[in-house]
């Protein structure tokens, strides 16, 4: 059984249930804002699964090689491996306000030390990753294929510490997500990313501190859900709000699955900015050809469960079609998954957004421009690492295809 923590308050307990389901039910005493997402409301019966987890409570799940590392580590104790155990090793380090114990134990998530400035400047060969790996998978709460951990940079807790207002004195939580890749797989992935974001960034969307590391191997980014006073900000995928489970994040449409559904639950006064901004990263993402763009990588962010959401900053923004030339996108837009053209992207902002035409040609032409930009400052990048040319200049006729296809009025 695990005792399910919402703003490191107790909500409720989690068990199994028939042969692979789950259920969860809400202590007696819960009010309405202990509710562990906007999708599952605080009420007397219990929430059943016949199968896996909640998307809420499988949100945060890692995939791919830590969950791999984690099952060799833990198959062994456990006798069995599955999504119950896995949140039982990870919940008490996650992204969102969510966390997770054993039914008997307190919460308390001691995340070890690691300084981000060792992981950005020093050359160091795959041993650093196996090093990070080992220290802090267990306590790497974070969804996605290519491994991610949560650390804790002591740097970023002096400044937590400093805050004038703190909701915890004895802060212990990660303060940034690294990221990792393959370079056998994917080469180069980290500075992908990295320019990819800048895209984002030169068109004026909300995008989290960013930095690469010296030798090209890591992503370090700043946790976009942790609050000044230590305390965490609520952060909801679309596998979520589409109430669907990790495995069906390739299914459903831009159209309703993303913007049909952000309407829904926004509930903020600044609903009109955050769709506009939500149709920018979408058309972003169809410019730089992401075809993982799948509804996890499309999220909310809020301080009350309750009250108003907003569209989360953008992450995990990558050109795809270097490593897969035939990707095409992650889900179906105007019922296909082809690369749209401007025609298509143009009706979409006048119909969903319900702009002006004059607008969304504005949008679009901002988008191109940002490229522009980014395209500037990975030339140079290329001419001072020559190991990134080759990933470098596909990025470069990636970009200048998706301009001309989805941008460029017909």
């Amino acid at each position: 059984m695990i005792k399910v923590w919402t703003d490191a308050s107790e909500a409720g307990l989690l068990d199994r249930f028939g042969e692979r389901g789950s259920t969860f039910v809400y202590q007696p005493d819960a009010t309405p804002a202990r509710a562990v997402s906007v999708t599952m409301p605080v009420r007397l019966p219990s929430w059943d699964m016949r199968y896996g987890l909640p998307p809420i409570f499988e949100m945060n799940l890692p995939e791919g090689v830590l969950r791999e590392r984690l099952r060799l580590a833990f198959a062994k104790a456990t006798g069995t491996f599955d999504e119950f155990d896995l949140l039982g090793i990870v919940g008490r380090s996650q992204i969102g306000r969510v966390r997770y114990t054993g039914w008997k134990e307190q919460l308390r998530e001691d995340v070890p030390f690691q300084s981000v400035d060792e992981i950005l400047g020093k050359r160091r060969d795959g041993g650093l990753f196996r090093h990070l790996i080992d220290k802090f998978a267990s306590f790497s709460g974070i969804s996605g294929v290519q491994p991610k951990i949560l650390v804790r940079d002591e740097a970023a807790l002096v400044s937590l510490n400093t805050a004038k207002h703190r909701r915890s004195q004895s802060y212990l939580g990660a303060t940034h997500i690294v990221k990792f890749w393959e370079q056998h797989e994917f080469p180069q992935l980290a500075a992908n990313e990295y320019f990819c974001l800048k895209v984002a960034e030169e068109c004026g969307l909300n995008v989290p501190r960013y930095r690469l590391a010296e030798n090209a191997l890591a992503l370090v980014i700043d946790r976009f859900d942790l609050r000044p006073d230590g305390a965490y900000r609520g952060f909801e995928d679309f596998c979520v709000l589409n109430a669907r489970r990790t495995d069906e994040k390739y299914r459903g449409s831009y159209e309703t699955s993303i913007m049909k559904r952000f309407a829904e639950y926004a509930k903020s006064p600044h609903i009109d900015e955050d769709m506009e901004r939500l149709f920018t990263l979408i058309a972003i993402n169809c410019a730089v050809r992401n075809g993982d763009a799948h509804l996890k990588n499309f999220g909310i962010l809020y301080d009350d469960v309750q009250g108003e959401a907003r569209l989360a900053p953008v992450y995990d923004l990558v050109t795809t079609t270097v490593y897969l030339p035939r990707d095409s996108m992650a889900l179906t837009f105007n019922g296909t998954t082809k690369w749209p053209g401007a025609k298509e992207l143009r009706r979409l902002g006048e119909t969903r957004l319900g702009k002006s035409p004059a607008r969304v040609r504005e949008i679009l032409e901002r988008i191109a421009l940002a490229i522009t930009t980014a395209s500037k400052e990975l030339k140079t990048y290329i001419k001072n690492h020559p190991e990134f040319e080759d990933i470098g200049s596909r990025m470069l006729q990636q970009w200048r295809q998706g301009v001309e296809l989805s941008l460029k009025a017909k």
